[in-house]
Parts: C-alpha cells; sequence; structure tokens
C-alpha cells in the first residue's frame, strides 16, 4: 500500500511537470508571435516615420511650407504687435 502510495504520488507529480513544461513551451510561443507581430508593427513606423521626416525636410525647403500655408491654406503672418514669445 506504501509503494502503491508513493508511486502515485511521483506520477502525480510527473504529469504535472509535464503539464507545466508544456504550457511554458504554448506561453513562449505566444510570446514569440507577439513579438513577431510588434517588430512587423515597428518597422511599418519607422518606414512612416522616416516618410514624414523626408516630407518636413521638403516643406521646410525654400519656404515651401510658407507658400503652402499662404496659398492653400489660407493663412497669414500675425502683425507683431499681436505675437507673444514664450520662453521655455
Amino acid at each position: 500500500m506504501k509503494w502503491g502510495l508513493f508511486t502515485f504520488f511521483w506520477i502525480v507529480v510527473l504529469v504535472a511537470s509535464v503539464l507545466a513544461v508544456v504550457n511554458a513551451k504554448y506561453q513562449t510561443r505566444l510570446m514569440f508571435t507577439e513579438i513577431q507581430r510588434l517588430e512587423a508593427q515597428l518597422d511599418y513606423y519607422e518606414v512612416e516615420w522616416g516618410q514624414l521626416q523626408l516630407e518636413i525636410t521638403t516643406l521646410t525647403e525654400q519656404g515651401l511650407l510658407e507658400n503652402f500655408a499662404r496659398h492653400k491654406q489660407g493663412l497669414i503672418m500675425p502683425e507683431r504687435k499681436k505675437i507673444h514669445y514664450i520662453k521655455p
């Protein structure tokens, strides 16, 4: 009776260990999939960031931004007395 209970205990411990290993492997695969998804998203955002930097550089060159604001958006420069400077 003692040996049967002892053997049963070790079988339960073994099964629990196997289930823990399987769960750990499953969680590892889920995390790996999530990492791959986030890396793909990071690549997308890096490309978008580069495009935005290029667009900013293009717009700031040779007063293109000012021309765009004046002619296409109808913006005007405010009078000097209406400009308030804020120190950082």
